[in-house]
């Protein structure tokens, strides 16, 4: 089982920055890597990125190159994930949720195996 807990979110001015973070913990180490989604009102949920837990590497959507940017940190034999997300627009107001897939890496939300409850970002103009 992995367990994954998001944080960071809140209210913020656009054209502003957050990084949002997910803990994650459990089996970890045997599962794939981790993707970034969010889901705004009334919308479906958008892929946003992933990174590979063997070497690192991230992927993004198109929507969010170069202002989304994702990375890891395992300290003290914890797994955090982040997503730092710069100029913030209105339009990026969500719930923002990451996910461990066991098999692959991918932009299909089917593949993911477990999800964090989500935290919310909200973006005021």
């Amino acid at each position: 089982q992995v367990r994954l807990v998001e944080s960071g979110g809140g209210l913020v001015q656009a054209g502003g920055s957050l990084r949002l973070s997910c803990a994650a913990s459990g089996r970890t180490f045997s599962s794939y890597g981790l993707g970034w989604f969010r889901q705004a009102p009334g919308k479906e949920r958008e892929f946003l990125g992933r990174i590979r837990w063997s070497d690192s590497r991230t992927y993004y959507a198109e929507s969010v190159k170069g202002r989304f940017t994702i990375s890891r940190d395992n300290a003290n034999a914890k797994t955090t994930v982040y997503l730092q997300i710069n100029s913030l627009k209105p339009e990026d107001t969500a719930v923002y949720y990451c996910a461990v897939s066991d098999i692959y890496g991918s932009s299909r939300q089917d593949v993911y195996d477990y999800w964090g409850q989500g935290t919310q970002v909200t973006v005021s103009s």
